[in-house]
C-alpha cells in the first residue's frame, strides 16, 4: 500500500474511531447509553458525590444489619457501603445494594437527584432513612422491568429500603 492510501486509510478509521466515542458505541458490539440526569454536588478525584454532601458523621451500618433486622433501624438515617446490583435504565432513579444474600432497594429523597447508570458492580456509600415497605407484585415487576430483568429483583412482601440522601460513587 503506498503512503497517500496508507494515510486516507488513517483518517477514516481515525474518523470512525471518534464517530463511535462520541456516539458511546464501540467497535465490539452495542454497547448501552449511560443515562446522567443528576450532576454531582461533590467532585474529587476518587469519586462524584450525588444528592447533598455525604455526612460521615451518621452512623455507619451493614446492608446484612438492614435485610435482618431493619425494624430496629426503621426511621433512622445510616451510612451504608456497599455494592451495587442493578441501577434502574431508564433514569437511575433507584439502585439495588447487595452484599451477600442481603438485598435493599435504595431510592433518592423527594425524587430529587439520580445515579448514573452504569454503577452496577461499583462499591459505593450512601445515607439515608430506612423504611419498611410493601413490595406489591406490580411493584415487583416494574423494578425488574426498570433494572432490565425479566425476573424479579425484589420478591413481594414487606421489605426494608433505605431513602437516600446522598450517594458517593467511585470514579472509574
Amino acid at each position: 500500500m503506498n503512503e497517500s492510501i496508507k494515510h486516507r486509510f488513517s483518517l477514516r478509521f481515525a474518523a470512525l474511531a471518534m464517530g463511535l466515542f462520541a456516539t458511546g458505541a464501540s467497535l465490539g458490539g452495542e454497547q448501552a447509553e449511560v443515562i446522567r440526569l443528576s450532576e454531582p454536588v461533590v467532585q474529587t478525584a476518587d469519586s462524584e458525590t450525588f444528592g447533598s454532601p455525604l455526612d460521615e458523621a451518621v452512623p455507619a451500618v451493614s446492608l446484612a444489619q438492614i435485610a435482618g433486622d431493619g425494624e430496629r433501624f426503621v426511621g433512622q438515617s445510616v451510612r451504608v457501603e456497599a455494592r451495587v446490583s442493578e441501577v434502574c435504565q431508564k433514569k437511575g432513579c433507584f439502585f439495588i445494594a447487595q452484599e451477600g444474600s442481603s438485598i435493599v432497594r435504595i431510592s433518592f429523597k423527594d425524587y430529587g437527584f439520580f445515579v448514573p447508570t452504569d454503577i452496577s458492580g461499583k462499591r459505593v456509600m450512601f445515607v439515608g432513612e430506612v423504611v419498611a415497605k410493601e413490595i406489591t407484585p406490580e411493584a415487583a415487576e416494574h423494578f425488574a422491568e426498570d433494572v432490565g430483568k425479566k425476573a424479579p429483583v425484589m420478591e413481594p412482601g414487606m421489605a426494608y429500603e433505605i431513602v437516600a440522601t446522598s450517594v458517593r460513587v467511585p470514579r472509574g
